[in-house]
């Protein structure tokens, strides 16, 4: 007996890499770039998902810059993006050691909510392992199929 050949549309998942100096300027630097790419793949300006995307980067980018940083050594972005379905964000930095954890503030505090933001914003996030160094911190957007 032989099962019916189930025929499924291609998928192409498209893949942004950029490595940034650990400093406010590299963070920003990344933030302009996603929006770009985001462009360039299709999701313009403005739309939800590239405002989505840039306040995720910008927050993560701004973790990686202020808490994982080791002097000399860069932060990596990666978007992957699989058209109508998902946005990965990866933002990788070589301090292992210091994993972020979303926390309840009081409201006087002046700083750490930015992962609250993450939690509200990304569809799943989580933090993971990087080799060799480092950690991985990962952001995903499910994409609504237009």
């Amino acid at each position: 007996m032989t099962s019916p050949v189930t025929r499924e549309a291609p998928v192409t998942v498209r893949v942004f890499t950029q490595r940034f100096s650990s400093t406010p300027r590299g963070a920003r630097l990344a933030r302009r770039l996603t929006l770009h790419q985001l462009d360039r793949w299709r999701i313009p300006y403005g739309s939800e998902a590239s405002d989505t995307a840039a306040l995720l980067v910008a927050e993560l980018a701004a973790n990686a810059v202020t808490h994982g940083r080791v002097p000399g050594r860069d932060f990596e972005l990666t978007l992957s993006y699989t058209p109508g379905l998902r946005l990965r964000i990866d933002v990788s930095d070589t301090r292992g050691e210091r994993r972020p954890a979303a926390t309840t503030r009081g409201p006087l505090d002046e700083g750490g909510r930015g992962l609250l933001l993450v939690e509200a914003l990304a569809s799943r996030w989580a933090v993971l392992d990087r080799v060799p160094v480092g950690k991985t911190v990962r952001a995903e957007l499910d994409l609504a199929v237009p």
